[in-house]
């Protein structure tokens, strides 16, 4: 959506954003085909830059919503890796210089590992139902 707004004047932000924001909320990827298509046409010759951006990572973008039983809010956003790399800075900072690279891995490792075993076992993001009901993907 970032890359979407860079195109688009800062009078019209609000209004754009705000028909961005209906196709990403869209309960079923046809609803939100839909609110893009008529997107796409309100702002095509006005704002072509950004239409060419968003068509460009449309189907992309819309991928999430083939896991019906997830939570599309979960899935759909990047915070969880925003907020892990917020506390990877913040334990770094601390330390300020390293004696060198291995030391940094090795903390980074540490608390990874950390992470992940606290993630698997107590404040699991998914429900293990909704990662069962995923269904398995098949090379064909």
């Amino acid at each position: 959506m970032r890359n979407i707004l860079l195109h688009v004047p800062h009078r019209e932000k609000d209004r754009f954003a705000a028909h961005l924001k209906l196709i990403w909320q869209a309960p079923n990827r046809k609803l939100a085909l839909k609110w893009a298509q008529e997107l796409i046409a309100a702002y095509e010759h006005r704002l072509p830059k950004a239409i060419s951006t968003l068509e460009a990572g449309l189907e992309d973008s819309l991928s999430y919503l083939a896991f019906l039983s997830l939570d599309a809010r979960k899935i759909s956003s990047n915070n969880l890796i925003e907020r892990l790399n917020k506390e990877i800075r913040r334990r770094t900072n601390v330390i300020g210089i390293f004696p060198n690279p291995e030391s940094y891995v090795r903390l980074i490792t540490v608390y990874l590992m950390e992470y992940a075993e606290d993630w698997s076992a107590s404040k699991a993001y998914l429900s293990q139902k909704s990662i069962e009901d995923i269904p398995t993907l098949t090379a064909a």
